[in-house]
C-alpha cells in the first residue's frame, strides 16, 4: 500500500508536473543580455530564472505594500544601503 500524502503535497507535485501558463515576452536588448548572462552564470534555464524573478518581485512588492524597508548589507564591510523600487 502506498503512503498517504496530504492534499498540499499532492497539489505541489501536480504544480511541478503541469506546464503552467506560457507567455511570449519581448525583452529590451539590455534585459536579454542580462538574462543570457544569468543563464551562463547559474546554469539555470531561462524559464527558471524568470520564475524566480517573478517570485522575488512578489516578495519585494509585499514588503513595499507592508510599508517595510528593503536593505542590503555588505557582508565584508557591514555597510547598508536602502533599496528603492520605482
Amino acid at each position: 500500500m502506498a503512503p498517504r500524502t496530504d492534499s498540499k503535497t499532492a497539489k505541489q507535485d501536480a504544480d511541478q508536473r503541469s506546464p503552467g501558463d506560457r507567455i511570449t515576452v519581448a525583452l529590451i536588448p539590455k534585459a536579454a543580455e542580462e538574462l543570457q548572462r544569468l543563464q551562463s552564470e547559474t546554469g539555470m534555464s531561462k524559464t527558471d530564472i524568470v520564475n524566480r524573478a517573478i517570485s522575488l518581485y512578489k516578495f519585494f512588492q509585499s514588503q513595499i505594500n507592508a510599508n517595510n524597508d528593503v536593505i542590503v548589507r555588505d557582508g565584508k564591510t557591514g555597510e547598508t544601503q536602502l533599496v528603492r523600487f520605482l
